[in-house]
């Protein structure tokens, strides 16, 4: 999840719509939607990869301790 968010934030940054001087109020509109949309699409990517990142912590967390816990010792039976 992390590199599929970084990667999704990389190429939604690369492909940024970009106006011109001379746009009719047509062109304009459509300009502000990509950005909107470009910019909506950014905040899931950084979503998705935030999520990523605290799976990893997570994952790092639940790691069993070596040598700190105490040992359990077992009883043999009696015959």
């Amino acid at each position: 999840m992390l590199v599929v968010g970084f990667a999704l934030l990389i190429y939604l940054n690369s492909i940024t719509p970009v106006g011109s001087a001379e746009m009719t109020d047509e062109e304009e509109e459509k300009l502000l939607t990509a950005e909107r949309q470009n910019s909506e699409y950014s905040t899931l990517a950084s979503i998705l990869t935030g999520i990523g990142f605290l799976l990893v912590l997570v994952s790092f967390g639940a790691r069993k301790k070596k040598g700190g816990a105490a040992k359990t010792l077992e009883k043999k039976p009696e015959a």
